[in-house]
């Protein structure tokens, strides 16, 4: 029974073109049959707490002998990890907050990203999740196009890189939707007919990557 395990982040839960392309994604994914489950967890709705203890960064073995994280925290922990761990699939959807990503997206990062768990370190290569596919879904307020001076303003989705591609060895895709506030904010028409051809290009990719992965 393949596993679509979906997140979402964004705070705007009525317009977000996030949330629409990781709907579009997981719609397709169900269409493909009765046996293709999707787990959603809305990181905004149901939001992830900071870290208890600074101790949660490492696997229990690797902790301090003198602390003691709290139990819940631990458990919501393990929680998290689990249900990652048994995705065969990952859907991201990751807006760009002030040039990264949403706080509650960075709080479930900090909790499942465990060097020696899910991550290689402390003498571990171990790498549970290397080779399964993940998809972020990029929606942007703004354009950041090479040769301009926002290129390099975009700082959510290398730190994304980072850890899902190079701390988990996940095959990672990244779908990207620009200009997402130009029909809030108008101003050339040639933005809002990027952003609508942008958001178009984004639901196809999305469909496409669904069909292909849930094959």
């Amino acid at each position: 029974m393949p596993l679509l395990l979906q997140l979402d982040s964004s705070a705007d839960t009525r317009d977000s073109r996030s949330r629409a392309l990781t709907a579009t994604f997981a719609d397709a994914w169900r269409a493909l049959g009765p046996d293709h489950e999707v787990r959603v967890r809305d990181l905004h709705r149901d939001p992830v707490p900071h870290l208890a203890d600074a101790a949660m960064h490492w696997p229990e073995r690797m902790r301090p002998a003198d602390v003691v994280v709290p139990e819940d925290a631990d458990a919501l922990q393990r929680e998290l990890i689990d249900e990652l761990l048994a995705a065969d699939v990952l859907l991201i959807g990751a807006p760009l907050y002030n040039y990264s990503v949403p706080s509650s997206l960075k709080a479930w990062i900090d909790h499942v990203h465990v060097p020696g768990m899910t991550a290689a370190g402390f003498g571990t290569e171990a790498q549970p999740l290397a080779g399964r596919p993940a998809v972020v879904v990029s929606s942007r307020g703004g354009a950041y196009d090479p040769g301009t001076p926002t290129a390099d303003w975009d700082h959510a989705a290398p730190a994304l890189r980072i850890i899902l591609e190079s701390a988990f060895g996940m095959d990672l895709t990244i779908v990207t939707t620009s200009l997402t506030l130009a029909e809030t904010f108008p101003r050339e028409p040639d933005r809002r007919d990027r952003a609508r051809a942008e958001f178009a290009a984004a639901r196809d990719e999305a469909v496409a990557l669904a069909r292909r992965l849930g094959a």
